[in-house]
């Protein structure tokens, strides 16, 4: 795992094997990041389920002005603090919560984020309960862009509320979606 853009371009992340952390590929990420490449610089990210950092650490690299790393799991969550101190990233730049990721979407109370980036456990197959959650949070947005990793064999709507999936690329048996909220919604929030 290395960063692939921007100021930490080319820096490995500190490698990490477990069985509940599934570290999105480059080829994921890159084709995550070239599509969300206009609306990364300044704006905020919640990297839920962040396992060791992989994609927060990534947007920050990018421009993104602040990421709050979403994690429940207190190894993935040592390894992520290890790749932040590593490369040095500003402490006003990032958050990391220590939180069940479904019960932070449910909890949360605050003004909504610029992108969600989601790369769930490949084991749960929880994209569709993730997607619910946020579909029903403050979090989400009128201009919130959400990205979401799943196994091609689980359940992922088209639709949830008034969030709509945009774009679906396909990688083998993992699927990048993203979503945003209804163009005719939006103009009317």
């Amino acid at each position: 795992m290395r960063i692939i853009s921007g100021k930490y371009k080319g820096h490995p992340l500190i490698p990490f094997k477990a069985d509940h952390i599934r570290p999105t590929t480059d080829r994921v990420k890159e084709t995550l990041f070239n599509k969300l490449m206009f609306d990364i610089e300044g704006r905020t990210a919640v990297d839920l389920f962040a396992g060791t950092g992989n994609l927060g650490i990534e947007a920050l690299s990018r421009g993104a002005r602040h990421v709050v790393f979403v994690e429940k799991h207190p190894k993935s969550i040592e390894i992520l603090r290890q790749n932040i101190s590593k490369l040095k990233i500003p402490a006003t730049e990032y958050s990391v919560i220590r939180a069940d990721v479904l019960s932070y979407l449910k909890a949360y109370n605050e003004e909504p984020t610029d992108i969600i980036l989601a790369d769930p456990p490949f084991t749960e197959k929880m994209a569709h309960a993730v997607m619910e959650h946020a579909s029903q949070s403050p979090l989400f947005g009128a201009q919130t862009l959400m990205t979401i990793e799943s196994q091609s064999r689980e359940r992922l709507d088209d639709l949830y509320g008034d969030i709509e999936r945009y774009d679906r690329r396909e990688f083998g048996d993992k699927i990048l979606s993203f979503s945003r909220k209804k163009k005719d919604k939006v103009g009317n929030e």
